[in-house]
């Protein structure tokens, strides 16, 4: 019997009717299928993995007429904002598709952080309180493409860290992931959130050298005046709880990211081990190999239903949604760096070289995996949110 099959002849009244109701679906639709033609048929064409490796060599990994098409051409940056807005109206589930894409070929893009954290960070405040002018305004520039806005905070920042809400003005807030690409940043002050354009006076960004070229950070540096020139979207209790939202839109859907890099080093492996040959043989029928690709296939199996979960449970407002993303970045995390250092270890020689776009996996890999919240972290509060703390807060 087929998934669909199986899905029709569930029973439709009773008790099966609302587990039914009540389970994730983790197939892609054929929505969500021709988004990630689309993406891929561009990324291909425009943003594939060599171009990717000869940005990151240049200094300037962003490719802007790449991401005009990206998230204007096909729409990708507007598909969290309701139609009303000028956004697609889609959900979190197309969202991670995209995402997917992205990360098998690790493009350089502000995705995550603008089209996904800041735009959810926007969109949580709509909800909370009374529609901002200034709010609206921003979520249409930014469905639309011609905006790119990026929460000013560390990059490894989590959904349950604390949040600098008592910075001083003018204080630097360190590894702001594609703060050098932004137009405006969402600072958080003492007194709420604030949205300041990146070209006003007082405002500075000053880059430095990341382990994950493709993924800038920066030191931003905010003055007081430059805070206080900028407008205050939201006071301090709206501010938190919007934030919140946002990062934790953002570790869910950094799980897609984390599968679709998984998915490449693991299908570029085994292309590599076909076509490798020693003693007249293909290395990839040598029994080690194949159990050691057999237990990455597993692994990167079970990485897409906790990131397809997670990304189920955003899209549908699930209030297991804090459950569902920190199960898939106390899993995806490793499972993604697993996967790229067997694809560095399996190409043997020609992988510890830069020519090989190997090392941008594996950097990668390393970045995601503390980015938005360390494994650990998540897995602090996947305890705390199941009632299962470590043996020794049990003893205590």
């Amino acid at each position: 019997m087929s998934t669909e099959d199986a899905a029709t002849a569930a029973p439709a009244t009773g008790e099966g009717a609302d587990s039914a109701e009540a389970a994730p679906d983790l197939l892609y639709s054929e929505a969500e299928n021709d988004l990630r033609a689309a993406v891929r048929s561009l990324l291909t064409d425009r943003g594939d993995v060599p171009a990717a490796l000869a940005r990151a060599e240049s200094g300037a990994p962003y490719d802007t007429a790449l991401w005009t098409s990206l998230a204007a051409g096909i729409g990708a940056a507007g598909l969290l904002v309701p139609e009303a807005l000028g956004g697609q109206g889609a959900s979190h589930r197309e969202a991670a598709v995209v995402l997917e894409e992205l990360g098998r070929a690790v493009t350089p893009a502000p995705y995550l952080t603008s089209s996904v954290i800041a735009t959810q960070t926007l969109l949580a405040l709509g909800e909370t309180v009374p529609a901002v002018p200034a709010v609206t305004k921003l979520l249409g520039a930014l469905a639309e493409g011609r905006t790119v806005a990026v929460l000013a905070v560390p990059l490894s920042t989590g959904p349950d860290a604390p949040l600098l809400l008592d910075a001083a003005p003018g204080s630097g807030i360190r590894a702001v992931a594609d703060a050098a690409i932004a137009d405006v940043l969402l600072v958080l002050g003492d007194d709420g959130l604030y949205a300041v354009g990146t070209a006003e006076p007082g405002v500075t960004v000053r880059a430095h050298t990341p382990l994950d070229l493709t993924r800038p950070l920066s030191t931003v540096t905010v003055d007081a005046a430059a805070l206080a020139a900028g407008t205050r979207l939201a006071h301090t209790g709206t501010a938190e709880v919007a934030v919140r939202r946002g990062l934790l839109a953002g570790a869910g859907l950094l799980a897609s990211e984390q599968l679709g890099l998984a998915e490449w080093c693991l299908e570029e492996t085994v292309r590599h081990t076909r076509e490798r040959h020693q003693f007249n043989r293909p290395i990839g029928s040598f029994q080690a190999l194949k159990h050691r690709m057999a237990h990455l296939w597993l692994e990167v199996v079970s990485a897409r239903a906790a990131a397809r979960n997670a990304a189920d449970a955003l899209a549908t407002g699930s209030p297991d949604a804090p459950l569902a993303v920190a199960v898939a970045q106390a899993y995806c995390g490793r499972v993604a760096v697993h996967a790229a250092e067997e694809c560095v270890q399996l190409h043997g020689g020609i992988g510890m070289t830069w020519e090989h776009p190997a090392h941008l996996y594996l950097k990668r890999a390393k970045s995601d995996e503390i980015a938005l919240g360390s494994t650990g972290s998540h897995r602090d509060s996947l305890a705390a949110l199941t009632g299962l703390p470590a043996p020794g807060a049990r003893a205590r």
